[in-house]
């Protein structure tokens, strides 16, 4: 009889060094915002930086973790009209590529958008530990630059859309 993890899919190195940014981020907001709140509550006091640090951790993780939600298929997805398509090669095909170059088009999009806000905040500092502004939207930068390239190469290598991992037809 197999355990269940021999039957594990193996992690990337992309997964797994994402995981442990991901994981760095929380253990610093939850050491912080704990800090926090004892000084607060038992001595009248507190650590201003806490609040702005754990704001720019929680940025910096939700974006780590769409941009490593993104080649484990687990972004949230319609595939209602893929899933009645995919007996269809030629049509799941075209509507596969479509959805990538859709992901594409809105990944340069944020891209754009972001680097305006960078280029912005470069000039200016927070207000209580005085880091670039520019921090706030660099994560968004760079993850809208990792699933664009995801998204690229696997339209440049045809892969197949993956319809939910097993999940029921939306």
């Amino acid at each position: 009889m197999s355990s269940p993890a021999q039957h594990a899919v193996p992690q990337s190195r992309f997964a797994r060094i994402s995981q442990v940014l991901m994981a760095s981020c929380l253990g610093v907001m939850a050491v912080a915002v704990f800090i926090n709140v004892v000084l607060r509550y038992g001595f009248g006091s507190g650590v201003a930086a806490s609040e702005e640090l754990s704001r720019l951790l929680f940025v910096w993780m939700v974006f780590i973790g769409a941009a490593a939600a993104y080649p484990a298929g687990e972004h949230m997805a319609f595939t209602s009209l893929a899933g009645l398509l995919a007996k269809r090669p030629v049509a799941f095909g075209v509507l596969t590529a479509v959805i990538r170059l859709l992901v594409i088009t809105a990944s340069a999009m944020l891209a754009w958008g972001a680097w305006q806000q960078v280029v912005v905040g470069m000039g200016s500092r927070s207000v209580v530990m005085a880091y670039p502004v520019a921090l706030l939207p660099l994560p968004a930068f760079l993850c809208a630059v990792a699933i664009g390239v995801m998204a690229t190469i696997e339209l440049i290598q045809r892969k197949p859309l993956d319809l939910g991992h097993g999940a029921e037809v939306e």
